[in-house]
């Protein structure tokens, strides 16, 4: 191919998946999720709780900045602590439907992430490892997006 040409074929070999990476879900909706198909590329996990009114403030941010980022630093959200009722309605409300949002109302990832809190943004660079963990404001998010995605 030519200098600068793009070499991934369909037949290229995929993405090592870091362990990090290595967790399925239910989305809220109720649709199989595999964390494994965002190897390769940086990953933000928000997790969040439907009656949390700080997460609801970050959800504006969240539901505005994600289809810029779809391609290149996919968001995913991680719903616990709550029933999947309020998960759908708080989806719903915030406009969210078209960001991944994983029903965790078990607590599996919560755990697997040490999460002891919601509000908290996990975000795993694209070589699986975990580059900020904490909270993270609508503006500082954003321009962690653009800095991941320009990297």
């Amino acid at each position: 191919p030519p200098a600068g040409a793009a070499t991934s074929s369909p037949g290229a070999a995929p993405a090592r998946v870091p362990d990090v990476l290595r967790f399925t879900g239910t989305t809220v909706g109720g649709a199989a999720f595999d964390a494994a198909q965002l190897a390769g590329k940086p990953v933000v996990l928000w997790f969040w709780a439907p009656w949390c009114a700080t997460c609801a403030s970050q959800a504006w941010t969240v539901a505005e900045v994600e289809p810029r980022y779809r391609d290149t630093v996919p968001i995913v959200g991680v719903a616990g602590l709550g029933e999947r009722r309020a998960m759908k309605e708080f989806v719903t409300e915030f406009d969210l439907g078209a960001t991944r949002q994983l029903d965790d109302q078990a607590g599996a990832l919560w755990r697997r992430f040490k999460v002891t809190e919601q509000s908290i943004f996990v975000i795993i660079d694209r070589d699986g490892k975990i580059v900020h963990q904490g909270f993270l404001d609508g503006e500082a998010l954003t321009a962690r997006l653009a800095a991941l995605a320009g990297a």
